[in-house]
């Protein structure tokens, strides 16, 4: 009998929800494919919403993250990033989403972004510090940067240089494949 397939939701934004890209080369099903290659029955859930900040993934994750998850990816931060919110604000917003999956006993990845320098160091520093402190606090796994050797390389984004391309995405698939597979080992 086969295993009954592991329902990941991917709370996001554009990246998670595969904007500029045909639904076949976007991460949720990138993802689902290279899981199972490496032998994981699963279906991702895409449940990104383009320009979403941490403050909308709050409002929308009762409804968004479904009861029969097995694994939720929050990879929330971009846009608050972009828009220069306060790292407090981010950091409440996500805590909120955490709480919320913990008291629905919905296992987490949470998965970063990594603020560049260019925004001010102590921003950066400040930004940055939000994922590894709530990841810590809340005893879940981080993946530090989705975007991790795929930002400012301009054969991996669109043309805007925000947004990978479908190139880009294989490449953040295959180093978050193997984290999302060892956080749904560690759930059993």
């Amino acid at each position: 009998m086969a295993a009954k397939p592991a329902i990941i939701t991917m709370l996001g934004d554009s990246i998670t929800a595969g904007y500029g890209l045909p639904a076949r080369a976007a991460l949720p099903s990138q993802l689902q494919a290279a899981l199972i290659r490496m032998g994981v029955a699963n279906i991702v859930r895409a449940a990104g919403v383009s320009g979403d900040t941490t403050a909308g993934g709050l409002g929308r994750v009762d409804f968004s993250v479904q009861k029969d998850t097995s694994l939720a990816i929050v990879a929330l931060g971009g846009n608050d990033l972009l828009q220069g919110l306060d790292p407090r604000s981010t950091r409440a917003n996500l805590d909120g989403i955490l709480k919320k999956l913990k008291a629905r006993k919905i296992p987490v990845l949470l998965v970063g972004i990594a603020a560049p320098t260019e925004v001010g160091g102590g921003y950066a520093r400040d930004f940055n510090a939000v994922f590894t402190s709530l990841a810590k606090a809340h005893g879940v796994p981080l993946y530090p940067n989705l975007i991790d050797g795929v930002a400012r390389k301009r054969e991996l984004n669109q043309p805007d240089g925000i947004h990978p391309n479908a190139q880009g995405v294989q490449v953040i698939t295959a180093k978050l494949a193997p984290v999302v597979a060892k956080a749904l080992a560690a759930r059993r």
